[in-house]
């Protein structure tokens, strides 16, 4: 039932981050008389890219997919660093007033849907103090994984080191490496962007792997991009480049997923070419793991590679046995001395930023229901949420499920509906992992998130592709999508 005390919104979208950025110009301009509010636990907006503040925390993906189709991105490198991303989500908060709809600092406890007025119960806490919000809509941008801590597997004897460890995710700022003996544990993007970062500031610099990730170099200046940025106005030379770059990801996975041997061989040539004269490439950089079982790196300009060539820089494959008092022996027997050590050793998944999702009171367990196109829950009424590629820019596929959600929201005004549910109809589904990869912080959770299906619309696909085909030729009225109007007074909106 309404409560009189409740701030009450049409929309609730949870998280100000890239996600939550879009869904929010998404749904002011399909339905601008709708009322919304977005929920922001931290005291900026920018999500991951105010969280991560590491030396060279940047973009893996290209900026221009990364970037809103709305809102062109002003340079021309391909990839941009964290506090340049931030800052451009900043924009088009501003740009569009979204920035005036923020509540910061307040974190989401519990959401309950109550079936009986259509209507969500948000309860948060805003420094320190309980906030209760009600709206007709929830949004969970949240990302897929935890912000309060990061992945730190036990290793033995760390109480014995002398140094200081760091994990990535709580970067120190006033964190002190100049002229330090640096280990960094891990191998993926986060190891391979801190290396090249810290190199010239450090005594020595260690990147210590259990096993090789597949890393390729990219040109960070783009030759096309440059060239449609002079001749063109900003919109279109934006979108051109924001496409082509998202088609030709898109193609370069299927290639790599269809001819896994041939891609591994052109990954080692490239690698084995920008490495020093006898480097032994099958040790350090060559997986066991197919490309795109997990997500590939990629290094701008191979910056990696010149650190490692020039010796500012050593790639260790081996496992630990123990921290020592003065860094990390190994199982091979060498111990590796440090001042510093950084465990980049991942992140933990998370569903809905660790929101608790009731329905009229009964606990919703994201991992128990199948996910309908990617961004409602099977037996959920007026709940989406947003995830992006595994395979592609997060933007991408983030954008088409907010384009999505405002569709619906159209739709449910010009109906008058109150209500909207997925439903299976009885259908016996078939499983499929949601997030596709073999990575660790996959792995490790693999109940963290919603269902996903062999068949559409219950298909969480990674292809950006197929899946805006899908979007443009999709109903809105699709038969697995229950709509319903309750008796009770609405309190506006929706």
């Amino acid at each position: 039932m309404a409560n009189p005390e409740a701030i009450y919104q049409d929309v609730l979208i949870v998280g100000a981050g890239l996600a939550g950025i879009d869904t929010a110009y998404r749904v002011s301009n399909e339905v601008p008389h709708l009322s919304y509010t977005i929920l922001e636990q931290r005291a900026e907006m920018g999500g991951t890219w105010d969280l991560f503040k590491y030396p060279g925390i940047r973009s893996d993906s290209d900026i221009f997919s990364l970037s809103y189709p709305f809102l062109p991105w002003k340079g021309t490198n391909r990839l941009a660093n964290g506090s340049e991303i931030k800052a451009y989500i900043e924009e088009a908060a501003a740009k569009f007033g979204i920035d005036q709809r923020i509540r910061f600092n307040t974190k989401v406890g519990t959401v309950d849907f109550d079936s009986a007025a259509d209507l969500w119960t948000i309860t948060a806490d805003h420094q320190g103090e309980q906030v209760v919000y009600q709206a007709r809509f929830l949004v969970a941008c949240t990302g897929y994984y935890d912000y309060e801590a990061g992945y730190e597997p036990p290793f033995p004897g760390v109480e014995d080191f002398r140094g200081q460890v760091v994990h990535p995710q709580h970067w120190p700022e006033d964190l002190d490496y100049q002229d330090k003996k640096v280990v960094v544990i891990g191998s993926g993007a986060t190891a391979i962007t801190l290396i090249p970062a810290m190199a010239d500031d450090v005594d020595h610099i260690t990147m210590l792997q259990r096993s090789p990730t597949y890393v390729l170099p990219v040109p960070n200046a783009d030759p096309l991009t440059m060239f449609g940025a002079k001749v063109l106005p900003a919109p279109v030379a934006h979108n051109i480049t924001r496409n082509v770059n998202a088609v030709i990801n898109v193609g370069q996975y299927v290639l790599a997923r269809t001819f896994p041997k041939a891609s591994r061989k052109f990954l080692r040539n490239i690698n084995k070419s920008m490495l020093p004269e006898g480097y032994d490439v099958d040790v350090h950089f060559k997986p066991k793991y197919e490309p795109w079982d997990q997500r590939l790196c990629v290094v701008p300009n191979g910056d990696l590679f010149t650190t490692i060539k020039q010796g500012k820089a050593e790639v260790v494959t081996d496992t630990i046995d123990r921290f020592t008092e003065n860094g990390i022996l190994l199982n091979s027997g060498r111990e590796l001395e440090a001042d510093i050590i950084i465990t980049a050793t991942g992140l933990q998944l998370l569903a809905f930023g660790g929101v608790d999702v009731n329905v009229d009171g009964a606990p919703v367990k994201p991992n128990d229901r199948f996910a309908y196109n990617g961004y409602m829950l099977e037996g959920v009424p007026n709940f989406s949420f947003i995830i992006g590629y595994t395979n592609n820019s997060w933007t991408l596929r983030a954008d088409i499920s907010a384009r999505a959600i405002a569709r619906l929201l159209n739709h449910m005004v010009t109906r008058k509906y109150t209500h909207v549910v997925p439903d299976l109809g009885g259908k016996v589904l078939t499983e499929h992992p949601a997030l596709d990869l073999s990575s660790g912080y996959v792995q490790r959770s693999p109940d963290a998130m919603p269902k996903a299906a062999t068949e559409q619309p219950w298909m969480i696909r990674h292809n950006f592709v197929l899946d805006s085909l899908d979007y443009r030729r999709s109903r809105v009225d699709a038969p697995e999508l229950k709509f319903g109007t309750v008796d009770a007074p609405s309190t506006a909106g929706v």
